[in-house]
């Protein structure tokens, strides 16, 4: 899940903006704990979709 798209209990803004200290808290721990966590939906289907191509590429190439 992308952190732009969570809302705080504590303040109920979105996650992303940091308005207080446990947003803040949560933002940074998204951001450490994984690299596709900030990555756009798209953005991850695009990269799929160059690394489908690849492997396709590849096994065509070796046969």
């Amino acid at each position: 899940m992308t952190y732009d798209r969570l809302v705080c209990a504590n303040c109920a803004s979105p996650v992303n903006e940091g308005r207080c200290p446990v947003c803040r808290a949560n933002r940074e721990r998204l951001q450490q704990e994984n690299f596709f966590a900030g990555m756009n939906p798209m953005a991850l289907i695009a990269l799929l979709t160059v690394l489908i191509a690849a492997v396709a590429l590849l096994a065509h190439q070796t046969a």
